[in-house]
């Protein structure tokens, strides 16, 4: 990279724009995880803009087209930007093509865009003519932009991402994805698990975190997590060098308190609040991570509705409140914990471990013939 030409593009030189603004609003469309759905995206600055999959012939029915792929996507009252390989459904969406734009060079672009995003904010929006005047800096030669170095450069890297993963995989041991007899029945008896309420109190010990303010770190100059109140990465702001003292205790369950954004952290961390809450389960023989997983979501549904902003949880509050478990003989059925989220990971992790042996073996095919 470092003796690559670089050169400023005007998106407008580049790109035809279009506006996209579907009129229905998007609690009205159906989800649709089947083959007959599509990504739904909107303006947000995760996720890639992906907000669920919809049902692509109800979009068709109400006059709400799907958008054809192949298109960098910008947001219009938030500063967010993708690149959507195939057809979406979107709400309050810019979008940009070109007959040259392909799912390497335009990973590269909107990515280059996404630097320049900085200038923007819910108070001071982008639009269309701000976009088409906006200049971003990209490879060159000979007085254009140079795509070929940037669908290389992508495809390199996404090789070298891939065999990341699969060495990940592994060395974790989560290349065996097939499941038990005991870990199938997990999955068919869910629906008939019976559950009862507990006081949160009688599963859990209830303490509150640490506080450490965001002006006292350096962020990504450590490798302890330090949590905050997002949704994002698992509560994970950064990772920081810090004075132990002030370290907490992993393999729990965190609630961010002032936004109830509920996880399981596997290790050891750093709180940038002392509102945050952490749950020990009581039963330490049954303290692993499956069973956290489960007991989180238990948590997240039977306690999400009651808290807000506005209304947090603390730790005077939840010592009143119950939760929703799965039992067995009137105690919590942790076995079947356990086994139901050994299963959903295996099923979650089959898809990446099927995504990275197709790359792997594409990138090998592709090199006999270089």
């Amino acid at each position: 990279m470092k003796h690559v030409e670089w050169g400023e593009f005007r998106l407008g030189e580049l790109f035809e724009f279009e506006a996209i603004k579907q009129a229905k609003s998007q609690k009205a469309i159906p989800t649709d995880n089947t083959e007959n759905g599509v990504p739904y995206i909107v303006q947000s600055m995760s996720n890639n803009m992906f907000s669920r999959n919809v049902n692509k012939q109800w979009l068709i029915e109400h006059n709400e087209f799907p958008v054809s792929g192949n298109r960098i996507v910008l947001g219009v009252t938030l500063p967010a930007v993708s690149y959507q390989p195939v057809e979406f459904g979107a709400s309050q969406v810019i979008t940009a093509k070109s007959e040259w734009l392909n799912n390497k060079n335009g990973v590269f672009i909107s990515s280059s865009i996404s630097k320049l995003m900085y200038q923007f904010s819910y108070q001071k929006k982008p639009g269309m003519k701000i976009y088409k005047n906006m200049s971003v800096l990209l490879p060159a030669k000979n007085g254009g932009a140079d795509f070929e170095f940037m669908e290389n450069f992508i495809a390199e890297l996404e090789t070298e991402r891939i065999a990341e993963l699969e060495a990940y995989l592994s060395a974790a041991g989560l290349k065996n994805t097939s499941l038990t007899l005991q870990e199938q029945q997990a999955l068919d008896d869910f629906k008939d698990l019976n559950f009862e309420e507990f006081n949160v109190i009688n599963i859990f010990n209830v303490k509150n975190s640490g506080n450490i303010l965001s002006r006292d770190i350096i962020e990504n100059r450590g490798e302890t997590p330090y949590l905050c109140s997002s949704n994002k990465n698992n509560a994970v702001s950064s990772y920081i060098s810090y004075d132990e003292e002030y370290l907490d205790k992993g393999n729990c369950v965190f609630i961010g308190g002032k936004t109830f954004v509920v996880s399981y952290q596997e290790k050891d961390f750093y709180s940038n609040d002392s509102h945050n809450l952490i749950l020990y389960l009581k039963n330490e023989e049954k303290r692993n991570k499956f069973n956290q997983l489960f007991l989180a979501t238990c948590i997240n549904k039977s306690l999400g509705h009651k808290y807000s902003w506005g209304d947090s949880i603390s730790n005077r509050k939840i010592q009143k409140d119950e939760i929703s478990l799965p039992t067995q003989n009137n105690q919590p059925d942790y076995s079947s914990m356990e086994t139901f989220i050994s299963a959903i990971q295996k099923l979650v992790i089959k898809d990446v471990v099927h995504y990275a042996d197709n790359k792997i073996g594409f990138c090998r095919k592709k090199q006999m013939f270089v």
